[in-house]
């Protein structure tokens, strides 16, 4: 007996839930539509590093090419750099095969690559969710505007504040890390001719800075992370203070960062938070990814490859379900195949922001630049030679073979 397409609502328009509706249209072969609260799409002065990990999904989602296009190499590894100037290492930028190397994007050219990829009518703006009745038969949405719309699944990628995962189980608040972070773009022409086409992070007491270029190398991308007591709503669109910026990388910083700095004239803040690992993603025919389900600081620079990464583990476990009926079993599988990945590298990224701002356990910079060298291999290993894919692809074949072999 032949079953209907199973009806599957994203809600949530950014990497995510873009990843997710690709995976699940072109890997899962399954209806799809993305909800946005959002007005329209696009993200303001953002950049994100795309990692050898996640363009190995997107290979596999077939957009690799696209996002090459509007992308930045790097000319090498990065640099680990002290704070008078001193190399301290490589910051890891290649997996051991040297095939995937990772590239500097724009938010907002990144998206439009994503959404290109899908049709017109998949994407509904001005969408915020409002609640959620989900029922052992279906999982009806209700929004904002009045509109409410019934679906076989749900996806939520709806970020930290996520409402989907809070129709799902209560949660404590996201947990504010201390720091908040100044970000932007900055014109590569307003640059001396000579600096580096590299991820470049500068390391000091309690404080670390981060460029790196963008957008085929016309602009680089900015991230000075510094402490402060005035928690700030995770934002991409708060403006801050230039001033303020230039007078916490002071004199004693590398004369280099303090050049870069006085050429910004225009940042943002960005509180930074996370959250404890959770202890389930899933409920019934309602499931999260991304920021909804495993919130991470930045400092690893795996937010957004671990969504990517979720995205096509969801799509090729949702491929096998056997009809809308066989949807809750398929998202118990693919929290199974993604939750200890991520909860390690949650910890991960609290770690390195620790080693990046010497905190106080540091004092001896020795063994904090002993540390930072070390990670490069975990880094490496670990983390960008990993094939999300693969990997659901073997977890999704032995399931298989244990159904095959049970029913024999």
């Amino acid at each position: 007996m032949a079953h209907r397409p199973i009806r599957v609502a994203v809600v949530g328009a950014g990497l995510g839930g873009l990843a997710a509706a690709i995976g699940l249209q072109r890997v899962a072969d399954v209806e799809v539509t993305v909800f946005e609260q959002a007005g329209q799409l696009g993200e303001i002065g953002a950049g994100v590093g795309l990692a050898p990990n996640g363009q190995r999904v997107l290979n596999r989602l077939g957009v690799l090419d696209d996002i090459r296009r509007v992308g930045a190499t790097y000319d090498g590894p990065g640099r680990y750099i002290d704070t008078d100037g001193r190399l301290v290492g490589e910051v890891p930028w290649a997996d051991s095969s040297g095939q995937y190397q990772t590239l500097g994007m724009h938010r907002a050219d990144f998206v439009d690559v994503m959404v290109r990829a899908l049709a017109p009518e998949t994407i509904r703006v001005g969408h915020r969710l409002t609640a959620i009745d989900a029922s052992d038969a279906d999982v009806r949405l209700m929004f904002q505007n009045g509109e409410s719309s019934v679906f076989d699944a749900v996806v939520g990628a709806d970020g930290t504040h996520s409402v989907v995962r809070e129709s799902m189980i209560r949660t404590e608040d996201p947990v504010y890390s201390g720091f908040i972070a100044y970000r932007g773009v900055l014109d590569a022409k307003n640059l001396p001719a000579d600096w580096p086409m590299r991820n470049q992070i500068w390391m000091g007491m309690r404080k670390h800075f981060m460029c790196y270029p963008i957008r085929q190398r016309e602009q680089f991308n900015f991230v000075g992370f510094v402490p402060s007591s005035r928690p700030l709503r995770e934002s991409w669109s708060a403006r801050g203070d230039v001033d303020e910026l230039v007078a916490e990388f002071g004199p004693e910083w590398d004369p280099n960062l303090r050049d870069f700095i006085s050429r910004i004239d225009e940042t943002f803040w960005w509180g930074l938070y996370d959250r404890e690992p959770l202890r389930s993603w899933s409920r019934g025919r309602v499931t999260l990814l991304g920021d909804a389900a495993h919130t991470m600081l930045p400092h690893a620079g795996q937010g957004v490859n671990q969504a990517l990464e979720d995205a096509v583990a969801l799509a090729i476990v949702l491929r096998e379900a056997n009809g809308p009926a066989a949807v809750s079993e398929a998202f118990r599988r693919y929290a199974a195949v993604r939750m200890q990945r991520t909860a390690i590298l949650q910890a991960s990224s609290r770690r390195s922001g620790t080693q990046l701002a010497s905190q106080a356990e540091f004092e001896n910079l020795g063994k904090r630049d002993a540390e930072v060298r070390a990670g490069r291999d975990f880094r490496r290993s670990f983390v960008f030679d990993y094939d999300a894919a693969a990997v659901a692809d073997k977890t999704v074949n032995r399931m298989r073979h244990q159904q095959e072999g049970g029913s024999s």
